[in-house]
């Protein structure tokens, strides 16, 4: 490998969503930092196969008042 190329490897604590923490290597940050995940494999739909609809300041609701007249019709 080349010298001087490669960025600094060193031991983060990583702080899980429920608050569980681990120490691991990366290279975030400075040796001792601290990462607090905001998604981790606890919470995020993709591992855990709950999903939620968050309808943040009623964006689902505004586009069902514009375009629910737009459905399937039944004949």
């Amino acid at each position: 490998m080349k010298q001087g190329i490669h960025p600094d490897y060193h031991e983060v604590t990583v702080i899980m969503t429920d608050g569980t923490e681990y120490k691991t290597r990366s290279t975030y940050g400075s040796a001792g930092d601290t990462l607090r995940l905001d998604i981790d494999p606890k919470t995020h739909p993709a591992w855990t196969g709950v999903h939620r609809v968050s309808d943040r300041g009623g964006q689902v609701a505004k586009f069902n008042k514009r375009f629910g007249a737009f459905g399937l019709k039944n004949d």
